[in-house]
C-alpha cells in the first residue's frame, strides 16, 4: 500500500486527491480550510501528510489578484507574474518534516524558471522535487485525472528512478490505456503547461474573430468558415508547423496577415491579432539575426527561397533575417554558396537540404531545426535548445 500525502484540498485539489485513492494507494490530505471526504484521510496537522509518505503532492493556488481573473477588463492593467507566496510557505512547512529520499511533487501552475529559481533553493538537501502540472478543468476533474491527454513531468534530477516511480504510481490509477508521458527539465515542464493553456486561448480568440468578421461584414456564416478550418487536419489541426524553426513566408501568408490586419481596422474590430502576428514574426527574425551577428564572422544563409525546392523568394524569411543583419551590423551576408575560404557563420534556413554542403573549417553552423549532424570541423549550434 502506497502512502501518499496531498497538500491543498481546494476547488480542484480534493477531487485530484480522491481520484488517487484505490486499493493500492492511501491518500492523506491537509488544507488550512476544513474539508470532508469519504476517500481521503483528512488531517489537521501538516506533519501527518509528510512523514513516511512516498510522494507529497502540493496543489495550492498561485493566484493573480481578482482583477486579473478575466471576468472584468484586464488587458489595460500592468502585466504580473503569478503569486508564489503560498507555494513558498508550504515548502517551508514541508521542510520541517520531510527527510532525505522523499519526493515533493508540485502541481501548481508557474512560469518557466520558477521552480529552478525560487523553489529548488529552499528545499532541504537530499529531497527529490518533481514538477507535475495537471491538465484538468472544473466539472471534469476526476475524468481528466484518470484519462489525461498527457502527463507532464519535469525533473532536474539525473536519477530517472524518481520519475519512473511517479509513472508507476500513475499507472496504478489511470483508466486510459497507453498514457502519454512528456518528460523534460523543470523549465520544459513549466513551459508545456502554460503554453498548452495559451494555445487554447489563442485558438478560441482566433476562431471568435471569424464570428466578429461575420457580424460586421454580413453574408458570412461563421460556422461554415470555422467548420471548414476545423476539418483541415493536414496543416491547421495536426502536428504540421509544430516544430519551432524558421518563420513563415511565401506569396500568401505574410500578405494575408497584412490584409486581415487592414480588414480589422476597416471593420473597426478594435483589436488586431494579425498585426501582432506580423510584429512577432519580425522580432523573431531579428532575434535570429542577433544570434548570427554575435559570432562576429561573415554570414552565409543556406536557403534563400521561402521554402525548399522552389525558386521563389517572395516573403522569404531568410531575406528578412538578412535585412536585420544589415540593419544591426556591418557583416557581409551571402546566400546559398561558399563565397569565402574563411570561417563563416552559416544559417541552415532550409531543413534537410544542406547536409552534404562543404562548410569552411572552424565555422559555426546555426541550425534552427536542431537536427543537423556532421563530421566536418565545424561547431554546430542548435538554435532554441538551451538545455
Amino acid at each position: 500500500m502506497r502512502e501518499i500525502g496531498f497538500i491543498g484540498l481546494g476547488k480542484l485539489g480534493l477531487e485530484c486527491a480522491e481520484a488517487m485513492v484505490n486499493s493500492k494507494n492511501r491518500v492523506h490530505g491537509f488544507d488550512l480550510q476544513a474539508r470532508e471526504s469519504d476517500k481521503v484521510i483528512i488531517h489537521q496537522d501538516i506533519k501527518d501528510v509528510i512523514v513516511n509518505k512516498e510522494f507529497i503532492f502540493i496543489a495550492v493556488q498561485t493566484p493573480h489578484h481578482v482583477q486579473y481573473d478575466g471576468s472584468q477588463p484586464s488587458s489595460h492593467l500592468p502585466v504580473k507574474d503569478f503569486d508564489y507566496e503560498t507555494v513558498i510557505n508550504v515548502l517551508n512547512s514541508v521542510n520541517e518534516f520531510v527527510v532525505e529520499g522523499q519526493t515533493i511533487v508540485l502541481i501548481s501552475t508557474v512560469l518557466p524558471g520558477t521552480c529552478r529559481e525560487q523553489f529548488i533553493p529552499i528545499i532541504k538537501k537530499g529531497v527529490n522535487f518533481i514538477y507535475n502540472p495537471y491538465l484538468i478543468a472544473m466539472g471534469t476533474t476526476t475524468w481528466d485525472m484518470l484519462n489525461p491527454e498527457m502527463v507532464i513531468i519535469g525533473s532536474n534530477d539525473v536519477d530517472r528512478k524518481i520519475v519512473d516511480d511517479l509513472i508507476s504510481f500513475y499507472e496504478s490509477i489511470m483508466e486510459k490505456q497507453d498514457t502519454r508521458y512528456e518528460i523534460g527539465t523543470l523549465d520544459e515542464a513549466e513551459c508545456i503547461k502554460v503554453f498548452y493553456n495559451t494555445f487554447i486561448s489563442a485558438k478560441i480568440g482566433l476562431t471568435n474573430m471569424i464570428q466578429d468578421v461575420a457580424e460586421k461584414s454580413n453574408n458570412i456564416n461563421c460556422d461554415v468558415v470555422a467548420n471548414a478550418l476545423a476539418k483541415s487536419t493536414q496543416r491547421i489541426m495536426g502536428e504540421t508547423y509544430m516544430k519551432p524553426g524558421m518563420g513563415d513566408g511565401g506569396p500568401c501568408h505574410p500578405r494575408d496577415n497584412i490584409a486581415l490586419s487592414h480588414l480589422s481596422k476597416k471593420l473597426n474590430l478594435e483589436y488586431d491579432i494579425f498585426g501582432a502576428i506580423m510584429q512577432s514574426r519580425e522580432v523573431q527574425a531579428k532575434n535570429i539575426a542577433k544570434k548570427l551577428v554575435s559570432f562576429n564572422l561573415p554570414i552565409t544563409i543556406l536557403g534563400k527561397s521561402y521554402k525548399p525546392n522552389v525558386d521563389y523568394v517572395d516573403g522569404s524569411y531568410a531575406l528578412l533575417i538578412g535585412h536585420y543583419i544589415n540593419e544591426i551590423s556591418r557583416l557581409k551576408v551571402e546566400y546559398d554558396q561558399n563565397w569565402t575560404s574563411e570561417p563563416c557563420t552559416y544559417l541552415l534556413a532550409h531543413k534537410d537540404k544542406y547536409h552534404d554542403f562543404k562548410f569552411n573549417e572552424n565555422s559555426i553552423v546555426v541550425d534552427p531545426w536542431r537536427e543537423f549532424k556532421t563530421n566536418q570541423k565545424v561547431n554546430v549550434i542548435y538554435y532554441g535548445k538551451t538545455t
